[in-house]
């Protein structure tokens, strides 16, 4: 055999280490674990981020968003209000999702949920609005794709979502909400859990902000096109500065907005984390079309 130079055996030694990083490299490109739950990795951003920023008060807190209905309903929609266009959706998502009804210490309740309830990196509760059920939130066509978007940002980021049925928007409808809750946290411990509710269905994230043990087991609340809590101050969740993060249409005729913003203003003034997106000329359903729910999870959970 023809021997070898000290340089030759050099290079040798060179090369199986560069191959050696190299497939470590390929290794860990193939198990990436799931993204941090402080940062979900975008999806269709430059679809559903919002649009122009057109004001700012309150030290950035409050943005005012130029919300326009023929390009933000008509020009998403491939049948307005009904369809959203297909590069506004994936349904690949549907694998990963099912109904169940989930027996929790609150009482059963019925959901649609998409992503793995086991180990889940997070967990988001979607509470609808007074007429609805699980279906409103599932439902991957309307209100431009967006509950779509908030299925494949769980999915894709290791997380789990939950759209709930709620009969009535009492104490007693709260209840199995505030179980769902736990059962949550008994699934992925360690891992937050954020409440997102809508319209009428504020009045369950009002509810679940009066319980001390509720409180403890939330990341935070989202309320899109609710009601104002006059009394929120005297609840578990303003003692505790749970973050709150508010969307509401400008010209809602239900529950108006002047009346939220005032709210929110109040909770900056005694140091609650919150935030608050105003959708110039928007209506009572635009927060559910229009919330961009990466950005507001992204700040939710990194308080």
């Amino acid at each position: 055999m023809r021997p070898q130079s000290t340089i030759h055996c050099r290079k040798s030694r060179l090369l199986r280490g560069v191959r050696l990083v190299l497939a470590a490299i390929v290794v860990s490109a193939l198990s990436v674990p799931p993204a941090s739950a402080a940062s979900l990795a975008p999806w269709k951003d430059e679809l559903f981020a919002y649009p122009a920023i057109i004001e700012s008060s309150d030290g950035g807190a409050l943005r005012v968003v130029d919300y326009q209905e023929m390009r933000d309903i008509n020009g998403r929609d491939q049948v307005p209000e009904r369809r959203a266009k297909a590069a506004y959706v994936s349904t690949a998502v549907k694998r990963q999702q099912q109904n169940l009804t989930v027996a929790t210490p609150g009482g059963p309740v019925d959901v649609a949920v998409t992503g793995s309830q086991q180990g889940a990196a997070f967990t988001v509760i979607f509470i609808h609005g007074r007429g609805g059920d699980r279906r409103l939130g599932n439902n991957d066509w309307s209100f431009g794709g967006n509950f779509n978007r908030i299925k494949n940002l769980a999915v894709r980021n290791g997380g789990v979502y939950y759209a709930a049925s709620v009969p009535r928007f009492d104490a007693e409808g709260a209840g199995p909400v505030k179980g769902l809750i736990a059962t949550a946290r008994q699934n992925s411990p360690g891992a937050p859990v954020v409440l997102a509710c809508a319209s009428m269905g504020s009045f369950i994230c009002w509810q679940i902000a009066r319980d001390p043990e509720a409180v403890r087991n939330l990341a935070g609340m989202v309320i899109m096109g609710g009601a104002s809590d006059p009394d929120y101050a005297a609840s578990a969740a303003y003692e505790a500065k749970l973050p709150i993060y508010f969307t509401h249409g400008e010209a809602d005729k239900v529950y108006a907005a002047k009346d939220q913003v005032a709210l929110f203003r109040r909770l900056l003034k005694a140091g609650v984390p919150t935030q608050f997106v105003l959708f110039r000329t928007g209506s009572h359903g635009t927060p559910v079309r229009m919330t961009d729910w990466r950005e507001t999870l992204n700040w939710i959970l990194a308080r």
